[in-house]
């Protein structure tokens, strides 16, 4: 599939919020509308630029869904990927990984933070920001296991 290049914010892409391996490899579109790009534009602007500005580059492992991509991975039915409203951050070590969780905590107006890992040994961040900031929760988790 084709698919336009543009940035959502200055170090954020259209396609990197929106690439999808598993769609990729089942030819499953996974294009957002317009309130879920506006979603995804508001969690590159809200959430990565201040968390890239503080660390240097970071690499994101998923963030917008279609509900075909999302049933694909088994992502769960409310999830705020499907919404443009979610990330996950892949984390070059234990210790980066914690200090984003801090820096979020402290500086990020967020719906929800958790600090995933699985009985491999992957971790991530997952983050998800409200489009309509007044329904962010500010609830989190410092060890959130996933199966």
């Amino acid at each position: 599939m084709a698919r336009k290049n543009f940035q959502l914010t200055p170090h954020f892409s259209y396609n990197e919020m929106t690439r999808s391996e598993w769609a990729q490899q089942h030819h499953v579109d996974n294009t957002p509308d317009a309130l879920q790009l506006a979603a995804l534009e508001n969690l590159c602007r809200t959430l990565l630029e201040p968390l890239r500005t503080a660390f240097g580059p970071i690499a994101i492992n998923s963030a917008f869904r279609s509900p075909a991509v999302n049933g694909g991975v088994h992502g769960v039915g409310n999830s705020k990927h499907l919404s443009g409203e979610a990330v996950d951050i892949r984390l070059p070590d234990l210790d980066t990984g914690r200090a984003y969780f801090r820096f979020i905590r402290q500086h990020i107006d967020f719906d929800q933070l958790l600090f995933e890992y699985n009985r491999r040994g992957a971790m991530w961040i997952h983050c998800s920001v409200c489009l309509d900031p007044r329904e962010n929760r500010h609830q989190w988790f410092a060890n959130y296991r996933v199966k």
